[in-house]
């Protein structure tokens, strides 16, 4: 049976070094800084393509993140700035991709929905829901295969699990006992489609019992409790016990896309999730730990906006693609 994990008890967690806790902040409140930056460059036309935001998930990339190894690989999906700069991708890479640019994270020819580097453990991210879980289980194969330690996380929305690609996956993965963790970002809904409206069990960690592995049930907007839940199904992989399918509950605050108002999102359900918002719930803690207080964390957020302006800064005024750039990096 899967189980439902929380903070506890902030003693608990005296191991953790202030500098970690700091980290764990600056780059929640990074991501939340380049998505809201973002969300007005496209609304104000500066942007091309569309955008697929996470704004209100911070806790459940940094969390999982913060728990691999900088060569253990994760794959994303069409919402993924977030997994990206919690992978270790820094902004100017992104905003460059954004743009278009050539100096991009993969040359201006992904674009929002498919940010990634391989050199820093993230493949780039595939918008088709779940087809990153049987490729997931695919590098997780390799990586048995070459006998190595590293592991593969696999993040995907709560509508990924209505896909054939996610029973495939998971049950291969369980067949073979990979070493990778199906990371559900459950916020409820696929796309304006709330959960419970197709699925009977809402649980999404029940399923792993029927895989014959670990799942588990974690509050999503809890950076601390995500982040020891994933420490230990890293070390469930690592010490090649099988696969996890960690569920973290979570909620998104803009809509499926930008052109999305959420109209569908109840009101009271919406100002129920906001009274939670994971980085001023993570704020507080630190403050109440004595880890940093209000101005220190006020620093932090302003320090990310210069460096966000000054990144965008740089990406309007890189190079973008010719048409000789059409034919590189094609595979037959």
């Amino acid at each position: 049976m899967s189980q439902v994990t929380t903070t506890g008890n902030v003693s608990s967690r005296s191991e953790c070094e202030s500098s970690f806790l700091l980290g764990l902040y600056r780059t929640m409140v990074r991501i939340r800084e380049f998505e809201e930056g973002v969300k007005f460059l496209f609304l104000e036309g500066k942007m091309p393509g569309t955008i697929h935001q996470c704004q209100g998930q911070e806790a459940t990339a940094v969390g999982v993140c913060s728990a691999l190894n900088a060569d253990d690989f994760i794959t994303s999906t069409f919402r993924g700035h977030g997994h990206a700069l919690a992978k270790g991708l820094c902004e100017q890479e992104l905003l460059d991709e954004l743009f278009g640019a050539v100096t991009g994270c993969c040359k201006g020819k992904g674009g929002s929905m498919h940010v990634g580097n391989m050199a820093k453990g993230m493949v780039p991210g595939i918008a088709i829901v779940g087809g990153g879980i049987p490729m997931a289980a695919g590098m997780a194969m390799a990586f048995k295969m070459q006998k190595s330690t590293r592991i593969t996380a696999c993040f995907f929305g709560d509508g990924a699990v209505a896909e054939g690609a996610f029973h495939e996956g998971l049950n291969m993965a369980s067949l073979w006992n990979l070493p990778v963790i199906f990371v559900c970002e459950n916020n409820l809904y696929g796309a304006s489609t709330r959960i419970d409206l197709v699925m009977k069990n809402t649980r999404v960690s029940d399923r792993a019992a029927s895989y014959g592995f670990t799942g588990e049930t974690v509050d999503g907007n809890d950076v601390l409790a995500v982040h020891e839940a994933a420490v230990r199904a890293v070390k469930r992989c690592r010490e090649g016990k099988g696969p996890v399918l960690l569920e973290l509950l979570t909620y998104r605050r803009t809509g499926h896309s930008r052109r999305d108002p959420c109209h569908y999102q109840p009101q009271p359900e919406r100002e129920t999730w906001t009274a939670g918002d994971p980085i001023e719930r993570f704020g507080n803690h630190l403050i109440e730990r004595g880890v940093a207080d209000q101005a220190a964390l006020n620093d932090i957020r302003q320090s990310v906006i210069r460096d966000f302006n000054s990144a965008v800064e740089v990406a309007r005024r890189q190079p973008l693609p010719t048409l000789d750039d059409l034919t590189t990096d094609v595979f037959a």
